[in-house]
């Protein structure tokens, strides 16, 4: 490598990051905002240590982001663009790293841009997107630290992963797989050395304050995981498990992030990075052994992976530059006819033509019923047939009613809908039994009056002196078990609240 190089591979790098940002922000708008943000939303209202399902770093982004950039769907969306065009620079990094040249970094970068899980968690804000670029950072350190060594390298690398954890805590998979990794290769030398140790120290510092709100708050997250996995997730047979890293990944892709793993664990020119293969293995391991576990949990070690594969594929191919075109123009084709299932970029009824020419049927991971949509657009739709109902009902009540009832969300998408969307209409903030909201309580609801959505009318009459259908919502593509749902308005708690709030608790 030279310095003339470097400064090229610097400014195609800084190419394909803007090209992933902004194709993420110019499809920002998509169908709609998604669930889970309406409760990210919620969340950074109450900024806190921790939260039921999640640590606290992604809200604490979002506070930021919303008082600087507003909460319109491009501003809320920006960040994930961000985190995706960090994710492809990085990549790119540890091409450089690996010793592969221009081509090599085009086609990781390239790849990274072209896989539909990577599309669709930039796509919208969760913490998932940071979880990814912080994998990607922690790899670029971690090959770093096996060439060099360096103790500033290892300091770099705990700031990152403590960071990673404060974002989400599968970032405990990630250390298991570099202790694993230095452990049973050449590189175990580090381990007699202080810097693991003190990188260690570091993260778990970064991650106190979390541990710390768990203590308190009587480890909600651990009631969370078994409900969930118990209740929500369906099971993950350990082929479907296998065959999913391949539709994560894109399956056209598979050939680039297979050479790459035989590249980090077989061929020679891979020995001084065996440690990185054995992240991969114990991560997939860790996940495989697991049926609840979804395929892309294993989807942030995949830069890496992607990253060796094209070092050795553009060794191989350096001296035939005629291939060079073909395999560019082969990933992006691959890009384009994946897009579709990973950020909206056609109208809905040509998305679900497109679709079924293409044979794939709607899915979801969890224990619910499908429409014409996959989960994740579903997801993204009936939230103004869930808003015009509710404000419907809500202004035929009568003004002693307005002043003291409150608006039950069966969840924390439809009840943070209705906080976020409902502002501009004058509803309420809604009140709900679902993870982290169950933990903001009940407000100053006195039990006199209650909007509900959802359920029937026989578990309401249980807590209720008097349940009245009000109306009923139709919302069109969304999931189904959110379709033609009922709104009730209930008076008369027969409980007192508190006690009946202890009972509602619903963590998944």
């Amino acid at each position: 490598m030279n310095n003339q190089e470097d400064g090229t591979a610097t400014k195609l790098l800084l190419f394909l990051s803007l090209a992933k940002f902004g194709l993420h922000m110019s499809t920002s708008h998509g169908y709609g905002y998604f669930r889970d943000e309406f409760y990210y939303l919620a969340c950074s209202d109450h900024l806190a240590a921790g939260y039921v399902d999640h640590p606290p770093l992604s809200i604490l982004l979002l506070w930021l982001s919303r008082r600087i950039l507003g909460d319109s769907l491009p501003a809320l969306r920006f960040l994930p663009a961000v985190a995706g065009a960090l994710t492809v620079w990085f990549t790119g990094k540890i091409v450089r790293k690996f010793g592969g040249n221009l081509f090599a970094v085009l086609l990781a970068c390239l790849s990274i841009i072209s896989v539909p899980s990577y599309l669709a968690n930039n796509h919208y804000f969760s913490m998932n997107s940071f979880d990814i670029l912080f994998w990607t950072v922690g790899s670029y350190l971690f090959i770093r630290i096996l060439q060099q060594g360096a103790p500033r390298d290892w300091i770099l690398f705990g700031v990152v992963l403590g960071l990673g954890l404060f974002n989400k805590i599968s970032v405990l998979w990630f250390g298991v797989g570099v202790f694993a990794g230095l452990l049973l290769t050449r590189a175990r030398k580090q381990l007699l050395t202080p810097w693991p140790w003190f990188a260690a120290l570091i993260s778990i510092l970064l991650f106190s304050p979390y541990i710390l709100w768990q203590v308190q708050n009587d480890w909600p997250t651990l009631e969370f995981i078994k409900n969930a996995t118990e209740e929500k997730m369906a099971e993950t047979p350990p082929m479907d498990f296998l065959l999913g890293q391949i539709n994560e990944m894109n399956p056209f892709l598979s050939p680039i992030w297979l050479i790459g793993l035989i590249f980090l664990l077989v061929l020679p020119q891979g020995r001084p990075y065996r440690a990185c293969g054995w992240i991969y293995v114990t991560v997939f391991v860790i996940l495989i052994t697991n049926q609840k576990s979804r395929p892309g949990y294993l989807g942030p070690a995949y830069p890496m992976l992607f990253a060796a594969g094209a070092t050795t594929i553009a060794r191989w191919i350096d001296q035939f530059s005629w291939m060079k075109p073909v395999v560019a123009i082969f990933v992006i084709a691959a890009g384009v006819i994946v897009a579709p299932f990973a950020i909206p970029v056609l109208p809905v009824e040509r998305y679900i033509q497109y679709a079924k020419f293409i044979g794939e049927e709607p899915t979801t991971e969890e224990k619910k019923e499908i429409g014409a949509l996959p989960q994740f657009y579903a997801d993204m739709f009936g939230w103004d047939a869930h808003i015009n109902e509710v404000v419907r009902i809500w202004n035929q009540l009568p003004p002693e009613d307005r002043d003291r009832c409150y608006i039950f969300g069966s969840n924390y998408g439809v009840a943070g809908a209705i906080s976020f969307l409902g502002k501009k209409h004058g509803l309420p903030e809604a009140i709900s039994s679902h993870n982290n909201y169950w933990l903001w309580g009940p407000g100053n609801f006195s039990g006199e009056c209650l909007m509900m959505l959802g359920g029937t009318l026989e578990s309401k009459k249980k807590y209720f002196a008097t349940v009245e259908p009000v109306g009923k919502i139709e919302c069109g593509y969304c999931m189904p078990y959110e379709n033609h749902k009922t709104v009730y308005i209930a008076r008369g708690l027969k409980q007192p609240v508190r006690e009946v709030w202890q009972k509602v608790k619903h963590y998944d």
